[in-house]
């Protein structure tokens, strides 16, 4: 009996499938973005300038020791109170046209020993080298959270419900459009609530 020809396979196109595998896959794969904590340092003054002074009722200091305990303003605090803490800070609006430029838009106590306006307030943040990393980052995140509560505050009495700060930011950190004119209009609302509450937490240089 003769031997039998077994038919070749053509692979001739083999490549190019792999190919079109690896540009479908590279197209429709996701790729998880890490995100963090967002922070400038504090440029360095040239030369022969004199920085600006602060007033001590617009610095709200929040020390955390090796222990994780929370000194703030100079008195012991729960985690759990620190937020809402800073929020009467911020929102104070202690301000006059006298003492300091007043806050119209302000919903706080209005203490002339507080601060006088949110542009001017600023929040200082100092951590011992031993503070674990997770009582770090909650108190990162409860700050922040203060200003997300004032800024959602103000967005949703200027622009209605659905344009929160917090629901702006989301659509532009993940967009679901491509329609141009909507992107920059949340861009500029934006912007209109950051001027109303800048986001200034102030990194101190770690104490030993």
């Amino acid at each position: 009996m003769g031997r039998r020809n077994i038919p070749e396979v053509n692979a001739g196109s083999m490549a190019d499938i792999a190919f079109l595998l690896l540009i479908f896959f590279l197209v429709t794969t996701t790729f998880e973005q890490d995100e963090g904590i967002t922070r400038k340092l504090p440029p360095i003054p040239p030369e022969g300038v004199t920085p600006p002074i602060i007033k001590q009722k617009n610095l709200f200091t929040v020390l955390v020791n090796k222990n994780n305990d929370l000194l703030v303003e100079e008195e012991v605090m729960d985690l759990k109170d620190l937020r809402q803490a800073a929020i009467d800070f911020l929102d104070n609006g202690g301000g006059t046209n006298e003492k300091g430029e007043p806050c119209t838009y302000c919903q706080g106590k209005k203490n002339p020993e507080s601060s006088d306006h949110p542009n001017k307030a600023i929040i200082s943040v100092r951590n011992d080298r031993e503070t674990e990393y997770a009582t770090f980052i909650s108190v990162q995140n409860e700050l922040v959270g203060a200003y997300n509560f004032l800024r959602d505050r103000e967005a949703v009495k200027l622009f209605g419900k659905d344009r929160s700060f917090t629901k702006m930011d989301s659509i532009l950190s993940h967009p679901q459009t491509t329609d141009e004119n909507l992107i920059e209009d949340l861009k500029d609302k934006m912007k209109t609530i950051k001027d109303m509450y800048p986001l200034k937490i102030s990194e101190a240089e770690t104490s030993n």
